[in-house]
C-alpha cells in the first residue's frame, strides 16, 4: 500500500492535512491519505499515490516525493504490512474549502492511526532539511507570488527566521524564479513585483539559504 503526508501552509504555520478514517481499524481516528495499490491501473507506487491524493482532495499534488518504506508486523492490527510513504506539498488555497480534510500545525498533530506518526516525523525532518538547499518550499505557493511571500514560506517551512536582504540575494542568484512582466500586487504599500517558477522541476541550490 501507499501513504502520503500532505503539507500546506495555513495561518503562516507549516501544517499537515489529515482526514478521519471511516472504516476499522482505527475508525474515526485521524490518518494520512493512503490506500492499496490497484495493480490493474497503477503502473507504479507513485501513480498509486497520485490516484489516492486525487481521490482525497480532488486534484494532483503540485509536488510529490517518495519518502521511505515502512513495514512490520506491528504497524497494522490486521497483520504484517508494508507501505511506501510519500510526502506532498499543496497550497492551502486549493484545499481550504474541502470539508473532508483538517489541517494541523506539525507541532500539534493529534494521535494518528497505524504508524502514521512515525511517517509524519520522518516527513517533517526531510521537508525542513531539504527546504534549506532547494526550491522545495515554493511548491506551497500559488503560481504567482511576491518575494515577501517566498521569504515567509521559507521561514515557515524551515522553522527559523531568515534575514530578508540575504535571502533575496541568495534566491535571485539561484535563478529558479522569474519576474512576470508588468505584474504587481497592489495594496497599502508600494506595488510588489510578482514572480513565478522558471522551472517546475525541483532546483537544488549551490549553498544553503
Amino acid at each position: 500500500m501507499v501513504d502520503a503526508a500532505l503539507f500546506t501552509i495555513r495561518n503562516r504555520r507549516l501544517c499537515l492535512i489529515l482526514g478521519r478514517r471511516k472504516e476499522p481499524p482505527f475508525a474515526g481516528a485521524f490518518a494520512l491519505s493512503g490506500g492499496f495499490v490497484h495493480v490493474e491501473e497503477d503502473s507504479d507506487a507513485e501513480m498509486a499515490t497520485r490516484r489516492v491524493i486525487r481521490s482525497k482532495i480532488g486534484f494532483d499534488a503540485p509536488y510529490l516525493e517518495q519518502l521511505f518504506t515502512f513495514s512490520g508486523a506491528a504497524r497494522d492490527p490486521r497483520g504484517w504490512s508494508v507501505s511506501i510513504a510519500y510526502y506532498a506539498l499543496i497550497p492551502w488555497t486549493l484545499v481550504e474549502d474541502n470539508p473532508s480534510i483538517s489541517a494541523f500545525p506539525v507541532e500539534a498533530v493529534p494521535a494518528l492511526a497505524f504508524d502514521h506518526s512515525q511517517i509524519v516525523a520522518k516527513a517533517v525532518e526531510r521537508l525542513r532539511s531539504k527546504a534549506t538547499y532547494s526550491s522545495l518550499p515554493v511548491f506551497l505557493l500559488p503560481t504567482e507570488f511576491t518575494m515577501n511571500d517566498l521569504h515567509q514560506i521559507y521561514e515557515q517551512t524551515i522553522g527559523t527566521r531568515l534575514d530578508k536582504a540575504s535571502f533575496r540575494h541568495k534566491i535571485l542568484e539561484q535563478d529558479f524564479i522569474e519576474e512576470i512582466a508588468n505584474r504587481f500586487r497592489t495594496g497599502a504599500h508600494r506595488p510588489a513585483q510578482l514572480y513565478r517558477l522558471s522551472s517546475k522541476v525541483l532546483t537544488p541550490f549551490e549553498r544553503k539559504i
